[in-house]
């Protein structure tokens, strides 16, 4: 399956504007009292051969939507993406949610469409066959959590990404890393501290 390599990211400036209103900062609702931040290219699973770019921060869904997760991102998504010139990809999507309530849902609703990625993705193509595996728990703020997804099709593609759902306060943080390979070019470790940075860095 091709890798999700495509994203784009948009900035939001309520709380600036509500402070050249002379707004008080504790009058603001949660959601817009700040601007989550998002990963620089340098803090993406370093590449054996090739730097990072990145494309801008773009308000709204991402286009293509990753595999599994996409359709569960809602309007008020922010996301980024990033690339080498060879053949990794990345992607990072934020939603900040009106309650910290509404965020540990939405974490838990991409939990578990992970959970059964490798199920629907056959389903829906059946000349792929996908296996998955799940990574454990990063200490990040309010958690994270890592899965990996291989997929092969028919015609000899074989492709290994990973995701991770990521929860600060209101705000969920989605990262996604891809490339050619299996199991074995899952850059583990690697892509863990890649999600440490994303949730720490979000606020």
């Amino acid at each position: 399956m091709e890798t999700n390599t495509r994203v784009n990211k948009g900035l939001l400036a309520m709380g600036a504007a509500l402070a050249a209103a002379g707004i008080a900062a504790s009058t603001v609702p949660a959601a817009a009292a700040g601007t989550p931040r998002f990963l620089s290219p340098s803090e993406l699973p370093p590449h054996a051969s090739s730097s990072w770019t990145a494309g801008p921060v773009t308000a709204g869904q991402p286009d293509p939507l990753p595999m599994c997760v996409g359709e569960a991102l809602p309007s008020i998504s922010v996301h980024r993406t990033y690339r080498t010139d060879l053949d990794t990809g990345a992607l990072q999507v934020t939603v900040v949610e009106r309650s910290e309530q509404r965020a540990k849902d939405f974490a838990a609703l991409l939990r578990k469409n992970l959970d059964g990625c490798a199920k629907k993705v056959m389903q829906q193509y059946p000349d792929i066959t996908a296996k998955q595996k799940y990574y454990g728990k990063v200490n990040a703020e309010d958690g994270a959590h890592v899965y990996g997804v291989h997929t092969t099709a028919t015609w000899g593609a074989s492709d290994i990404n990973m995701f991770s759902v990521g929860r600060d306060g209101t705000t969920v943080t989605l990262v996604q890393w891809g490339r050619m390979g299996d199991f074995a070019d899952a850059q583990v470790a690697d892509f863990k501290t890649t999600t440490a940075t994303a949730v720490n860095k979000l606020y």
